[in-house]
């Protein structure tokens, strides 16, 4: 991997930088899971994580079964997504259609002061890390859809429940502010103060003995991970253990043009695959 990236990018990383290429929404489309795959025989993916609910998620894990060296962690979904327990079991936190709504907020609000929200909750992670586990594939880490478990509430419930399943990893996503300036990008406000936020939760959860990464790159450019920008950040990472995430996929699909009509997921898949080849 050092030599490799050496190679690709212009100038020199720092000293004892590592670097980790990962996917979200993993079983979300069968397009999403193909550039997964392609990404990784042939590109610089090294890990994904899996939608247990999404529609594609069977297919998704045939595929990592053939995939030996793909590292394969949970994506919960807790907020714009389908649930695995569906809206009876889960009236206070779902749509009628058992779906998770998209306002963040609103589901935050519920999550920390109802109690019966939250015990709905408790019932949907401990669903999603089962049906993980139903999968055979060995959990590597666990992160959230659209980062819900910035949420203390979701990541308590996360880190209690998880450890059961023999979790050992979480995503903190924790993006270094100077190294965007560094790339050109301008820090927003919002940049800031998720990146104060994040040391909640990598508080919680290094307090419980899990491991995580000392920085996470794509929130800012979230679904915009162009190769001239990942090159960039790449002559930029500051020491330590850094993940770097994309949202790839072969075609913009009418299931990714309804969730994230903003986001250049071929880009983005020809962004890894470029990183391998030049």
């Amino acid at each position: 991997m050092w030599s490799f990236i050496n190679s690709c990018v212009s100038g020199t990383l720092p000293k004892l930088s590592e670097i980790v290429f990962s996917a979200d929404d993993f079983g979300l489309t069968e397009s999403v899971n193909e550039a997964v795959e392609q990404a990784h025989r042939d590109g610089v993916l090294t890990q994904a994580s899996l939608m247990v609910a999404g529609s594609a998620a069977a297919d998704a894990v045939m595929r990592a079964q053939r995939l030996p060296g793909l590292r394969v962690g949970l994506h919960l979904v807790l907020v714009e997504g389908a649930s695995v327990l569906g809206h009876a079991m889960l009236p206070d936190i779902t749509e009628p259609d058992g779906r998770f709504g998209r306002d963040q907020a609103r589901l935050g609000v519920r999550y920390f002061f109802s109690p019966a929200a939250r015990r709905q909750l408790a019932a949907e992670i401990r669903a999603q890390f089962t049906a993980f586990r139903a999968t055979g594939l060995a959990l590597h880490h666990v992160d959230a859809h659209k980062h819900m478990h910035l949420h203390p509430t979701v990541a308590a419930l996360l880190i209690e429940i998880g450890r059961e399943f023999g979790l050992t990893r979480v995503r903190v996503p924790r993006e270094t502010p100077g190294v965007l300036l560094a790339c050109g990008h301008q820090p927003r406000w919002g940049d800031y103060a998720l990146y104060q936020w994040s040391r909640v939760l990598r508080g919680q959860v290094r307090r419980a003995g899990l491991a995580c990464d000392e920085q996470v790159f794509g929130l800012a450019w979230s679904g915009q991970m162009t190769e001239a920008r990942v090159r960039r950040l790449l002559t930029h990472l500051p020491p330590g253990r850094s993940e770097i995430y994309f949202h790839p996929a072969t075609e913009s699909d009418p299931v990714l043009r309804a969730l994230m009509p903003d986001y250049r997921h071929q880009e983005e898949f020809a962004t890894l695959l470029g990183l391998k080849n030049q």
